[in-house]
Formats: structure tokens, C-alpha cells, sequence
């Protein structure tokens, strides 16, 4: 299967109620209850590419490494999804992790790295991992190989804290 295939398969933004209910955890962060979602969510801001104007969306970690303080997240909706883009327009953002921000800059990771995430999510979270492939039209059977091939066709950005933070936040007690 091919990138070209799973890009006509992809799910299309919501719309509507249901675009306004996938926006309600916006607002749990914004009100101060990031902590509400543990290590799973986070707010990313990200700079509209026409308009300049700050944007939001929450999305779910499928990986976090505190010693490196880099969340890697997935773009279900594909490269055209407007944060994807406007990160390639402008990958130096925001994130709210919890009830902290931290300045991070956008990595888009290749396909094999991509894989590997993937495996690696599937194996903490199985039944979340196939749904997400159901989601987005990808073939996966449960097991580690079908989760390393979807994982090649979905886009994955790495969420790095800047260099400054990283060594604060280490250096605390």
C-alpha cells in the first residue's frame, strides 16, 4: 500500500457538532485542566499559515520521553491537516503538557522512525492503536508487523523542548 492509497482513505476533519465536541478539551486546557489527561494530551499552538492568527488543537501523545522532554505526536488526518502544515510554515511553537507550557520545535520524522513509534504505541496501547488504523483506513491485524506498516503511512512529528528548557527543567529538584 502506498502513501498515495492511505491519503484517499483518510478520514476528513470533523464538522459541525461534532467538530465543536472534538474542540471541548481546548477549552479543559484553557480553563487549567490539562492535568485531567494525564501523559496522553497536549495543546499545541501553531501559527495559521494565511492568517497569522494563533491556533490550537489537542492531540494525543503516542510517545514521551522526559529525560529528552520530546512528545511525539500523529497527524490522523494526514499532511493536509491545517497544525501539520502550519508547523511546516513554522515550526518553532508552544505546547501545554499539563498545566505547563514548554517551547518546543517540530520534527517530521521519516517513515521507518514513524514505524517504530507506532510499534512502540500499539504494544502500551492496543486496542487504541487498532482503532486509530480502523480510523484512518489502515490494514492492521494486532500484530507487531501490520502496526509497523501502517505506522510508515502515517505522518509523525517530534515535539522538541528547546535547548534552554531542557536544561532547566533537568536541573531542578
Amino acid at each position: 500500500m502506498t502513501q498515495r492509497d492511505t491519503a484517499r482513505r483518510r478520514p476528513q476533519p470533523p464538522t459541525g457538532w461534532r467538530r465543536q465536541a472534538a474542540r471541548l478539551p481546548i477549552l479543559l486546557f484553557r480553563a487549567g485542566l490539562g492535568p485531567l489527561f494525564g501523559k496522553r494530551f497536549l495543546l499545541l499552538h501553531h501559527t495559521g499559515r494565511a492568517t497569522g492568527l494563533d491556533r490550537m488543537v489537542v492531540l494525543e501523545v503516542m510517545s514521551y520521553e522526559p529525560v529528552d522532554r520530546s512528545w511525539t505526536v500523529a497527524c490522523s488526518f494526514g499532511p493536509e491537516a491545517d497544525w501539520y502544515r502550519n508547523l511546516r510554515e513554522e515550526p518553532k511553537t508552544l505546547i501545554q503538557f499539563g498545566n505547563r507550557p514548554h517551547a518546543v520545535t517540530a520534527r517530521f520524522l521519516p517513515p521507518d522512525e514513524g514505524a517504530e513509534v507506532m510499534v512502540g504505541y500499539a504494544h502500551r496501547h492496543p486496542r487504541t492503536a487498532l482503532r486509530l488504523c480502523a480510523f484512518m483506513g489502515l490494514p492492521a491485524d494486532g500484530g507487531k508487523a501490520s502496526f509497523r506498516e501502517a505506522g510508515r503511512s502515517i505522518p509523525f512529528v517530534r515535539l522538541e523542548a528547546a535547548l534552554g528548557q531542557r536544561g532547566h527543567t533537568r536541573g531542578r529538584a
